[in-house]
């Protein structure tokens, strides 16, 4: 039986939502891909971390040139994931499990293989003739403006048949949508229904400001080198020399996301929007969230760079946050399929691993998790040889792309491939990981594994971190400290994000320790609290 929501309709602010990349989950029928049934059987260590839900990345028909993100049938499973009916499997052993289930919705673009696509590509005067971008060439031939795609070069494909470019934002196999066409949007909201009356509860939306382009197909100007960021895209690609003002985060996509809201709001479901963009995320991200007639939540990209969250730019990033999105809700996440995972990208010891998971469940918001981040598991090494990734192919060694966070779980390190297939597995399991394996971590307390699932139930514990304000935000040194507060709780909360010790006062007012599961350091006698290397300290008020 499926459980009751808690908080009601808004169960979803504050949540821990669980990424699933399900080529990599597990294995169930030993061909070495891991897929919908896999997901089922493993679903119960999943609700044991804690989780209140589930995101699974695609499993739609694809001919996989970018491993789901390019859907060929928004309607079906592709065979190597399972059938539809294993889908319903899936949803019906994750509500009874007390989870609910997002699925990763790619409504920007499709493969080129989809049939609309075809359809488009074979004349001017089709019916969906208009359902992609089209745009004619300049005089000499060359593309209609200089739009780059997010995987390198030019973000305009010829195409002989209509003797017109296509606009990309991705691969070239990944033909951009024309949002800017009724028909196109009336279409994904019926593929979004199809999916509701299925029993999904909400949806991630991949690449959510890349909707719409803009009509003028005005050019990008450039942007200048101390305003770059390479948190969306690797310093080798030149996506990074544009500001990014006509080919994504346009204004008429407001309208669309409140008629999506308005369909969801009848199921009851909710939707998460990746916004992707170096310069302008909170801003957007505030635009997309504000209000209760638009997407529900976004996470931009500001800790899934490579900038590593000292105490400053901690603050910092909630500074932005409360200041661009006063009225929108946040998703934090440290890790997830698209960037390095956190522990080598920031070069993470165990306890700063430790201290970073106890902060994220402090944070004003909801948080995403990427599957094996339990666990500690660094970026897998992959040999030229191994990769599958087109981007890390396009631009290795300099970028190695996204396989090395992809390869699969670790479940038992004795077993065959560590328990994640009976198959070869589609990238190879890594080696540093098998120590890290679920069942190992399993019997050691002091594990990462079991430190996530004691500050995912202590943020469970406490109203004020799930839905409570964040106030008295200030940085001393290494430390970052705020309060979370909601009508009968106010919790403080300070991070020493470093390795020495530091020294802090506590705020007025009679406070008790609390976290001591989490390593929380309380005041001593004289009132003065002395945390540790990577030491929280977690008091309630009296």
């Amino acid at each position: 039986m499926r459980r009751i929501a808690e908080h009601g309709a808004e169960w979803w602010r504050g949540s821990v939502i669980y990424q699933i990349y399900p080529r990599s989950f597990q294995d169930s029928n030993g061909d070495g891909v891991g897929d919908l049934l896999g997901i089922v059987e493993r679903l119960p260590y999943v609700a044991a971390l804690g989780v209140n839900a589930i995101w699974v990345s695609p499993f739609f028909t694809s001919p996989m040139r970018d491993f789901g993100y390019d859907v060929s049938d928004y309607r079906d499973v592709d065979p190597m994931f399972g059938t539809l009916a294993d889908f319903d499997a899936v949803i019906a052993t994750a509500h009874a499990l007390g989870l609910r289930v997002f699925i990763d919705l790619v409504l920007s673009h499709t493969s080129d293989h989809h049939p609309w696509f075809l359809e488009s590509r074979s004349s001017h005067d089709n019916p969906k003739a208009n359902w992609y971008v089209w745009a004619d060439a300049k005089p000499d031939g060359t593309p209609p403006n200089n739009w780059l795609s997010i995987f390198g070069g030019v973000a305009w494909q010829w195409d002989a048949t209509r003797c017109q470019y296509y606009l990309h934002n991705f691969l070239e196999t990944q033909p951009d949508l024309n949002f800017h066409e009724p028909e196109v949007q009336d279409a994904l909201l019926d593929v979004t229904r199809f999916w509701l009356e299925r029993g999904v509860d909400g949806f991630r939306l991949d690449t959510i400001n890349f909707y719409f382009h803009d009509k003028q197909m005005r050019d990008n100007p450039p942007l200048p080198a101390h305003r770059r960021s390479d948190s969306i895209a690797p310093r080798v690609n030149p996506y990074n020399h544009q500001d990014h003002l006509h080919d994504k985060n346009q204004p008429e996509n407001l309208d669309f996301l409140r008629r999506f809201r308005q369909l969801l709001d009848g199921f009851g479901a909710v939707a998460l929007g990746e916004v992707g963009d170096g310069q302008r995320s909170m801003e957007i991200v505030g635009e997309y969230t504000s209000g209760d007639d638009k997407v529900h939540m976004c996470y931009g990209f500001e800790f899934l760079s490579r900038e590593i969250p000292t105490a400053g730019r901690v603050a910092q990033v909630l500074r932005e946050a409360e200041l661009a999105a006063p009225d929108g809700w946040l998703c934090w996440a440290f890790s997830n399929h698209d960037v390095m995972r956190h522990i080598s990208r920031w070069h993470l010891s165990p306890a700063a691993a430790r201290a970073y998971t106890t902060l994220m469940m402090c944070l004003h918001g909801s948080v995403c998790l990427y599957q094996g981040e339990e666990l500690g598991l660094p970026e897998a090494e992959l040999t030229y040889e191994d990769l599958r990734d087109p981007y890390g192919i396009r631009f290795w060694p300099e970028f190695k792309g996204r396989d090395g966070c992809r390869t699969p779980m670790v479940w038992q390190a004795d077993q065959l491939n560590a328990g994640f297939s009976s198959g070869i597995p589609w990238l190879p399991i890594a080696s540093p990981h098998l120590s890290l394996a679920v069942e190992t971590e399993e019997r050691k307390p002091e594990s990462l594994l079991h430190h996530y699932r004691r500050a995912i139930a202590f943020r469970h514990t406490h109203a004020a971190l799930m839905r409570g304000s964040l106030e008295a935000l200030e940085v001393e040194g290494h430390v970052v400290r705020f309060e979370r507060a909601i009508e009968g709780e106010r919790l403080f909360c300070a991070f020493n994000l470093s390795d020495d010790p530091a020294d802090l006062e506590m705020p007025e007012g009679r406070w008790h320790n609390v976290g001591a599961e989490l390593n929380s350091g309380g005041p001593g006698a004289d009132g003065t609290v002395r945390l540790g290397p990577w030491q929280p300290c977690l008091a309630v008020r009296h």
